[in-house]
């Protein structure tokens, strides 16, 4: 009897039931990082239990699918109530139609339509399920529930569509001494330059993911004035390329821990991980992939720093997880595949 009990204790680990312990209890924020092979699907649940989606990935099942299975499995959300796409790239929004027949969708915020867009969604991502569209604008903040007795908890909208939110609606600093350091690079006319960028606040906590702004976008977020404030945590803008990291930007916004949703072979660029390493606030360096190019020696972290290991063919998609602790003090980022868990002091800023 002991010897069954063991073999489905076992057979429960290695169908995940231990990542379900994962979950946060109610009271904390998650952030996931789903696996979309150097695309982009970024999950927040909220201390009151609500759910924001940031961009969901390629076209197709396999994304969409890994994005349900995260939600439900690891942080216990049945259905999306906000989702933000951050711009108009098929990894980043190409999953949006096939999502929406998986799992419920609320509320939708994007760049609707504009003058000079240089690319446009498909027509199932124009045309997907969902209970309302809005177009965000700098300064657009995103409705959540506060749970009585938490921290509270606001996403801000500081920058889209290559404008910026105004320096006094953030009590934002002069950084002009900055400007010297910044080196201009070629203009991007993609779509990335009109990428949404949101700042995640949960108590002193601050989180920050600007889809995949490029180089001379990103400076304006903290040059002639610092729109950002110091922060936690930084999504590492697009996937890790050197077309977008700017060190000034690094420099301003400190961040403790840097979080990249890289490929295999897309992203992780050896310059911008060097920079990475030589920004003195960063503690640590997280990637959803390992860089497999022959440049991987220069630009990768630990291995337990890394979700995955293999490329996309036999890759099990593997998230890496993050989770503020109920007063917003401290933050463990996890990687079940990894056996990884590494707790952080929250710097506790109140700006902006």
């Amino acid at each position: 009897m002991r010897r069954v009990f063991s073999l489905i204790v076992a057979s429960l680990l290695a169908c995940g039931f231990a990542e379900q312990t994962l979950a946060a209890s109610p009271g904390q924020l998650q952030i996931l990082w789903i696996d979309t092979e150097g695309g982009a699907a970024t999950l927040i649940v909220t201390p009151a239990g609500e759910s924001v989606l940031i961009d969901t990935g390629n076209p197709g099942v396999r994304d969409a699918d890994r994005i349900v299975k995260v939600a439900t499995r690891d942080a216990g959300v049945k259905r999306i109530d906000h989702l933000i796409t951050t711009h108009y790239h098929r990894d980043h929004f190409g999953g949006a139609a096939t999502l929406s027949k998986l799992i419920p969708i609320g509320h939708v915020y994007d760049n609707g339509n504009f003058e000079g867009m240089p690319e446009k969604p498909d027509q199932p991502y124009l045309s997907f399920a969902c209970e309302k569209r809005s177009v965000i604008h700098p300064g657009s903040t995103i409705e959540l529930k506060q749970l009585d007795g938490a921290p509270p908890v606001r996403m801000l909208c500081l920058a889209t569509r290559q404008a910026f939110i105004k320096p006094d609606e953030v009590d934002a600093r002069d950084n002009r001494e900055i400007g010297s350091q910044h080196r201009p690079k070629d203009r991007d006319g993609s779509d990335n330059a009109n990428s949404v960028v949101m700042l995640l606040a949960f108590g002193g906590f601050r989180f920050f993911d600007a889809g995949d702004l490029t180089w001379n976008q990103e400076v304006r977020l903290v040059h002639p004035y610092d729109l950002v404030g110091p922060v936690d945590v930084y999504q590492v803008t697009h996937h890790g390329l050197d077309a977008s990291n700017n060190p000034v930007v690094l420099r301003t916004i400190k961040p403790t821990v840097a979080i990249m949703n890289n490929g295999h072979t897309k992203g992780c660029a050896p310059d911008v991980f060097a920079d990475l390493k030589e920004t003195s606030s960063v503690k640590a360096i997280y990637q959803v992939h390992k860089n497999l190019r022959p440049d991987g020696a220069m630009a990768n972290a630990p291995d337990e720093f890394i979700a995955n290991h293999t490329a996309a063919d036999k890759c099990e998609g593997h998230p890496i997880i993050l989770t503020v602790d109920k007063d917003a003090a401290n933050y463990t980022v996890s990687l079940p595949s990894r056996n990884h868990q590494a707790t952080y002091k929250t710097r506790t800023v109140q700006y902006p």
